[in-house]
């Protein structure tokens, strides 16, 4: 397997490591047994949203590896230390722009009206093993530990 190869799948699994769902369905390990408080209400709207991905340094350090892997491999001297220079600025603005991308997710806002009349508005990504969120579906507003999320 050729290091350009590795390197790929490297960031790859990386990355999909640093991917964390955020729809109404996914529970972190800490929020498994606790006790989490629900208010109802009944959904006005619902909007389909873009989630921007993450950007963190992953990306950037695997594309800035790869690149500078990459470059270097092209020529010796002077001019395969420059190519291994420009390859590792390259790689990792490419890096970054993929991990961004990579992360993004589809995602509703909903505005809920609550029993007691209150208004509210939840951003979530959006599941996909749910059924879709309606305008006159009633339903739960869950909050634990500063996490708020709707469920059917």
């Amino acid at each position: 397997m050729n290091t350009k190869l590795m390197l790929g799948i490297a960031a790859t699994l990386t990355l999909t490591a640093c991917a964390t769902g955020k729809s109404g369905d996914v529970y972190t390990r800490d929020q498994v047994r606790q006790i989490q408080t629900y208010k109802v209400g009944v959904i006005e709207q619902v909007n389909k949203i873009r989630i921007e991905g993450t950007k963190s340094q992953i990306g950037t350090a695997a594309g800035t590896i790869a690149g500078g892997i990459a470059g270097s491999s092209t020529a010796n001297g002077k001019v395969g230390e420059v190519a291994s220079v420009l390859g590792a600025v390259v790689g990792g603005m490419v890096g970054a722009a993929a991990e961004e991308a990579y992360t993004r997710e589809n995602g509703i806002e909903m505005g809920i009206k609550l029993e007691n009349g209150d208004r509210i508005s939840i951003v979530q990504a959006q599941s996909v093993n749910d059924a879709e969120f309606k305008v006159g579906e009633k339903v739960r507003i869950i909050e634990s530990g500063g996490v708020t999320r709707v469920t059917h």
